[in-house]
């Protein structure tokens, strides 16, 4: 990335899309320029349901994030659901044009090629490639062999592939929004960085981000990315339970959850009587543990079912700890407590260092293009602009072509 690079990313999830439009400052941080969100029931379950409500939702997200950054955007990356995602483990063993010169970033880009050249299955595209490491013909592993003194040096990588049809509908959506589609990253591979503290980043992680309607997971022994999937419950889920289960409101199941969310009942210190407003039946007033139970029920359920989709993929054993994140169950007190019971696996809410600096809305949109930003040895990720400053200086737009691996 180069300073001055501006980055857009787009999170759509079960409830809204949210935009972050991110510049790169002078310390090759990103600074946003504009955060901003709107209302999107196009996706349920995971699955797109309507195109033209993602794109409607998307085309007025960009349209404010224009007008609050003061510039015209042409394109934007995407964050993708790990249903959609395989992982694909790589490795090859690269000769060094010149081992005297030291390893150049020719050789280094040419492995980075190289490496993705395998049998693609049917149905599969390729849309990243996250390099792991790299390890030197004395058998010394760096993150960066650039210079490094070596006739020859391993890369081991991930290769990301997505759905085909997945790519094609939103690759669509974004044709209908009027602007391109600059790459895709899978959500928690976007969110590591952002959501684990420096401990963690090292550490054999699964990632737990539970939004309005889904649970994404992502599972990572320290910087390799070996596992994501998605499962179509969330906060929305407890909501809906709540509502169904009195016979009240979307409104007031919804403040109930917020007001006593709380995942074990075996935690209740004062069991008092609830008024319920909005009750259809003749029963007017609950106590707390009664709503407790529906609450708790539901997130048994949806620890169970994590637990069940790591040990099928064979890779619980594997896993360290949990770290928890998204708006769907941060907000529910000892929702940690209920992981641990559950996965029997130490599970802690993230405290990552820069999770409290941006707010829960954008954090993924946020994260995506804290990603972007980062990825090493590309030749250009910024998204296609055109700015115009209080001066009216007009900036020429990018003119390339964008592909989510190293090109």
């Amino acid at each position: 990335m180069a300073i001055g690079d501006i980055i857009v990313g787009l999170d759509i999830g079960t409830s809204k899309v949210s935009a972050i439009v991110g510049e790169v400052n002078n310390f090759n941080q990103i600074e946003i320029i504009s955060s901003t969100k709107c209302k999107c029931k196009g996706i349920q379950k995971g699955k797109i349901v309507d195109e033209d409500e993602i794109s409607l939702s998307i085309v007025k997200a960009i349209q404010d994030a224009e007008e609050e950054a003061n510039l015209k955007i042409h394109s934007a990356y995407v964050t993708v659901p790990g249903k959609y995602i395989t992982i694909v483990q790589n490795s090859i063993i690269k000769e060094a044009k010149d081992k005297y010169a030291g390893i150049s970033v020719k050789d280094v880009s040419a492995s980075i090629m190289q490496i993705k050249d395998i049998e693609i299955p049917e149905g599969k595209a390729i849309i990243d490639i996250v390099t792991e490491s790299f390890i030197l013909d004395n058998g010394e592993e760096v993150q960066d062999p650039v210079g490094c003194l070596s006739s020859n040096f391993t890369i081991q990588a991930q290769i990301i592939l997505v759905d085909k049809e997945y790519l094609k509908k939103m690759t669509a959506i974004f044709k209908k929004s009027g602007i391109e589609l600059d790459g895709m990253v899978p959500t928690t591979l976007a969110e590591r960085n952002l959501i684990l503290d420096r401990n963690e980043l090292n550490d054999k992680i699964m990632l737990l981000d539970i939004g309005a309607g889904n649970i994404e997971i992502g599972v990572f022994e320290g910087s390799k990315f070996i596992y994501t999937n998605t499962i179509p419950l969330g906060g929305d889920t407890i909501r809906k339970d709540i509502e169904l289960v009195l016979g009240i409101s979307e409104e007031e199941a919804d403040k109930l959850k917020r007001q006593y969310g709380l995942a074990l009942k075996s935690f209740i210190d004062n069991d008092h009587d609830i008024y319920l407003s909005t009750s259809q039946g003749e029963n007017k007033k609950i106590k707390s543990s009664e709503l407790i139970e529906i609450i708790e029920a539901r997130i048994e359920e949806m620890f169970s079912l994590i637990n069940r989709d790591i040990i099928n993929a064979g890779i619980k054993p594997r896993i360290n700890n949990v770290i928890l994140t998204g708006q769907g169950i941060t907000n529910i007190n000892k929702s940690d407590v209920a992981g641990k019971i559950a996965l029997n696996i130490p599970v802690k809410i993230s405290t990552g260092r820069l999770v409290s600096t941006i707010k829960p809305s954008f954090r993924t949109s946020y994260a995506l293009v804290r990603y972007v930003s980062s990825k090493p040895f590309s030749k250009s990720v910024a998204s296609t602009i055109d700015v115009t400053s209080d001066e009216n200086i007009f900036k020429t737009a990018l003119e390339k072509i964008k592909e989510f691996f190293y090109s």
